[in-house]
């Protein structure tokens, strides 16, 4: 039986019809290090001569960054040379086991170190850091309070930049239950509505993690809050405390790579551009993560520890080619 509803699945993928809104302009991809830009392009791009496309790169910050600028001034350079639009996540330090909370000082320093740089587009694209429903991503604790203050004043130093800061909330993990180290995501946004009912007004465009669980393996065709469309999920929940229709980045999702999913990749890549990221709300997709190998990311790479593509290249690529072909 478990067989039959697989192939009932795929056949249902394959013979969907296209979107009208299908496009892969809203594409890009996660990476760890601004060095791995260069590679990135190689996944949007066929061959040497193509005419390039924007695409969207999300890309870490952290503390440690903050003595980098020539390598910084590098990746600017070369996100505007090969049409890559920078979504910069601000990222801390670890210590003691988690990523430690920010002061005020620090987060100024993000700012002054970045304006130093000639960005590639009018927008700038800022994350206010990362899963913070994760004890671990928030100095090994749950703060919803603490979390809507930092975000409360980042936006407002970002804005008082004059640079067209645009500020992007950390996205919550989707899948998290209530627990002692974790929040579930809309327990955690209602505390820190509560904690400062201006805050969630504030940002400029919704961030999300809407990753295919559970297991990152489900079908692209569930519509749960721990599924790709999670993102609807949290848009309803900030239009009804905030009154405003929003613009989402999904700057992380993606299938792994296993036994079960190694044969539809292409297929949910495919479902997901033309039913799902082809959505007005849907301004970036940046897919987790250029290269996970050697690590724990191994299976959603791009491309493996000795930068040959994986079976997930080769599947984005199918869905790519197919939506371009079929528009």
């Amino acid at each position: 039986m478990k067989k039959i509803i697989t192939l009932l699945l795929l056949f249902f993928l394959l013979i969907s019809p296209v979107s009208a809104y299908a496009k892969t302009d809203v594409l890009g991809v996660h990476i760890l290090n601004p060095s791995e830009i260069v590679q990135a392009r190689d996944l949007f791009t066929e061959k040497s001569g193509d005419e390039l496309q924007w695409q969207y790169l999300t890309v870490p910050l952290s503390l440690a960054d903050l003595n980098k600028t020539e390598e910084w001034r590098q990746f600017f350079q070369q996100a505007r040379e090969l049409h890559f639009i920078p979504i910069v996540r601000l990222v801390t330090r670890f210590e003691d086991g988690a990523w430690q909370i920010p002061d005020r000082k620090e987060i100024t320093s993000y700012f002054q170190f970045l304006n130093q740089f000639e960005w590639p587009t009018v927008e700038r694209y800022i994350i206010v850091f990362n899963e913070v429903n994760h004890a671990q991503e928030w100095g090994n604790s749950l703060d919803p309070a603490g979390y809507a203050e930092i975000l409360s004043f980042t936006t407002d130093w970002a804005h008082s930049e004059g640079k067209n800061y645009m500020v992007l909330p950390a996205a919550m993990d989707l899948a998290a239950p209530n627990g002692r180290n974790t929040m579930e995501a809309f327990n955690f946004l209602e505390q820190m509505n509560r904690a400062n009912d201006k805050v969630l007004a504030k940002v400029d465009y919704w961030n999300s993690h809407s990753y295919p669980n559970p297991d990152f393996s489900s079908s692209p065709t569930r519509t749960a809050q721990n599924s790709i469309r999670g993102f609807e999920h949290e848009l309803s929940f900030v239009k009804h405390k905030t009154n405003r229709d929003f613009q989402v980045f999904i700057t992380e999702t993606g299938w792994r790579n296993t036994r079960f999913t190694e044969r539809w990749l292409g297929s949910y890549y495919t479902y997901a551009l033309q039913h799902v990221w082809s959505k007005p709300e849907v301004k970036g997709v940046t897919f987790f993560i250029l290269k996970g190998d050697p690590g724990p990311f191994a299976e959603f790479g791009f491309f493996d520890r000795d930068n040959k593509p994986t079976t997930q290249f080769f599947a984005i690529r199918q869905a790519i080619d197919s939506v371009t072909e079929k528009l």
